[in-house]
């Protein structure tokens, strides 16, 4: 029996900042907003040192895979790429073994900046979780991922887990 979907919000009283993903929404706003400060003097903006590290963590490895990595359309992701060659920190490289594929690369600057993000990440993240307990960022973890299941995204991602035999 599938269950009855709550009415925690109506729109009568309805308040955006009583809202819990208006406080999701928040939080992901100060944390990129604080990542982007950091790594300004770098010379990347919010939006292209997700792509860097998608790439040096061999998460994707062409245009198509970032843009679908970090839920970006092609043509956004092809102008950030264009900036970052721009910039000094990937190149494209045409793939030896199939001539329609250009892999991207980063350059030696790419590299040393996009081995600093996963521990600024980590500090911007520690200090937003000051006062929490690991049981307790244990039990915020679960309730999110309990709300992103709810999502076509998270019903998505559980499927793909499943895999085609389920």
């Amino acid at each position: 029996m599938a269950s009855r979907t709550p009415t925690f919000y109506r729109p009568g009283t309805y308040q955006p900042e009583d809202s819990a993903i208006w406080l999701m929404r928040r939080i992901t706003i100060a944390f990129a907003r604080e990542v982007g400060e950091q790594l300004e003097p770098d010379g990347l903006t919010h939006a292209q040192w997700i792509p860097l590290l998608k790439i040096h963590k061999g998460l994707a490895t062409t245009a198509a895979e970032l843009a679908r990595e970090t839920h970006v359309d092609a043509a956004t992701m092809t102008r950030t790429l264009d900036r970052l060659q721009e910039k000094g920190f990937l190149r494209r490289v045409r793939s030896s073994q199939d001539r329609r594929v250009v892999n991207l690369e980063l350059t030696p600057r790419g590299e040393a900046v996009a081995a600093k993000i996963p521990a600024l990440l980590c500090d911007v993240q520690n200090a937003h979780l000051r006062g929490f307990s690991r049981d307790e960022l244990d039990t915020l973890k679960g309730l999110l991922r309990r709300v992103l299941a709810n999502t076509p995204e998270g019903q998505a991602d559980a499927a793909a887990q499943e895999g085609p035999d389920a």
